[in-house]
């Protein structure tokens, strides 16, 4: 194997040892990290949807 083989996978055993290094959530934390990202998600939404309507609406009562 030449030189940029032995590289690539060098490159690749690296990436193994620092997977096995990464705290990985538990089935629990998943969920509940997925759940407040969510949240948060849908309440930042309402608020721009809340926040255009309001401005939609001024801008009409400024233009007539």
């Amino acid at each position: 194997m030449g030189s940029y083989g032995r590289r690539i996978q060098r490159f690749f055993h690296d990436i193994r040892i620092e997977l096995k290094k990464v705290n990985w959530p538990t089935r629990h934390e998943l969920l509940v990290f997925t759940g407040i990202v969510i949240v948060v998600i849908f309440a930042v939404g309402i608020f721009f949807w809340i926040l255009d309507t309001g401005l939609t609406a001024l801008l009409k009562l400024i233009i007539r």
